[in-house]
């Protein structure tokens, strides 16, 4: 009797993890509800910090929700990443909620974070700095197509996306591929990654844009991190992005990618790596980069063009504002940062 129900149980067991995967509650994908008191106090801040010899530097804060009332922050000189920051060395803080407040410590200052100002306090008892959240926009967001565009997704049809699938509120769900093959481009798209708090290191907010399905441009809430080759808007396990450009999740992004596709002589060698400039949030983080190869879980390079895949990890990213350009020659790239408003 014992052999008979193992197998049953098992199989029950197995489906009840996947169905709680499914419906974790702790997967927020509506800005507007967000059943977490961490959520608030997350987010970007930025001002003017009194130094030891009185004059004042503009200061960036990245603070990042991990669960459970406990926090991770970035601290920039000069201001936040795109927007003033001197690209030099971060300092990483620590800190938990007490009393309704986030107490990120520092040997010499403790800031202490609120829904709406981070409050730098030195040890004496005295106030270096009240630094107000922000939120930024990308320039680019909500571009029009200009008149040579191809429009692949505007919220009312996926008649460009294979098996493409729409939210209640009209946004494309993650997992879907182009129905037409591309060979050299200029992509802008939007994409929102969830608020997953208790999630970390790849299974937060993670999909991506698998150009011609062989080279992958990562999507992840990698929001507050130093960049590393599998973070958000890195070109996949080949190269990270400069800077990391990352706006906290359930706030819209963008990215704007330029591609040159390989080039094959007609023996099918290759003779040129395919090129890639990538815009996150209107900064370029990637500037004309050869990919020696296919990218992670790529297919292999070819000299046919193939099509562009948005990534399904199982995790709710949505897109929307997706459009294209094919010019009739390959791009030269412009790499000008634009700056974050």
């Amino acid at each position: 009797m014992l052999r008979n129900i193992t197998p049953l149980f098992v199989l029950m067991f197995l489906s009840s993890l996947c169905l709680a995967a499914e419906q974790d509650p702790r997967v927020f994908v509506d800005p507007d509800n967000v059943n977490d008191p961490d959520f608030v106090y997350q987010g970007e801040f930025y001002g003017p910090l009194r130094l030891p010899n009185g004059s004042y530097e503009m200061t960036g804060l990245q603070v990042v929700a991990l669960g459970d009332g406990k926090f991770s922050a970035l601290q920039y000189k000069g201001g936040l990443p795109g927007n003033g920051w001197d690209n030099g060395p971060k300092l990483a803080l620590q800190g938990e909620m007490q009393s309704g407040l986030i107490q990120l410590q520092h040997d010499a200052y403790t800031i202490a974070v609120d829904p709406n100002h981070a409050v730098v306090i030195n040890t004496a008892g005295q106030q270096l700095g009240d630094l107000p959240k922000v939120r930024r926009k990308s320039l680019t967001l909500g571009h029009r197509p200009p008149h040579d565009a191809r429009v692949l997704f505007d919220g009312t049809s996926t008649e460009f996306f294979r098996d493409g699938k729409l939210t209640a509120d009209g946004l494309l769900k993650a997992g879907t591929i182009t129905t037409f093959p591309v060979s050299d481009f200029q992509l802008h798209l939007e994409f929102r990654t969830p608020y997953m708090p208790d999630r970390g290191s790849q299974a937060r907010g993670n999909s991506g844009v698998y150009i011609q399905e062989r080279y992958e441009v990562q999507i992840l809430d990698s929001f507050g991190k130093t960049p590393e080759f599998n973070d958000s808007a890195s070109i996949y396990r080949t190269k990270p992005p400069e800077m990391n450009m990352c706006f906290p999740p359930l706030q819209w992004q963008t990215y704007d990618i330029y591609f040159n596709a390989a080039r094959f002589d007609d023996a099918g060698d290759k003779v040129s790596d395919a090129r890639l400039t990538v815009f996150h949030n209107g900064i370029a983080v990637q500037r004309d980069v050869r990919i020696p190869n296919k990218t992670g879980a790529g297919k292999k390079e070819g000299a046919e063009p193939m099509p562009i895949k948005l990534q399904d990890h199982k995790d709710p990213v949505v897109f929307r504002n997706i459009w294209i350009i094919e010019p009739s020659a390959p791009m030269n790239f412009a790499a000008e940062t634009c700056v974050c408003r």
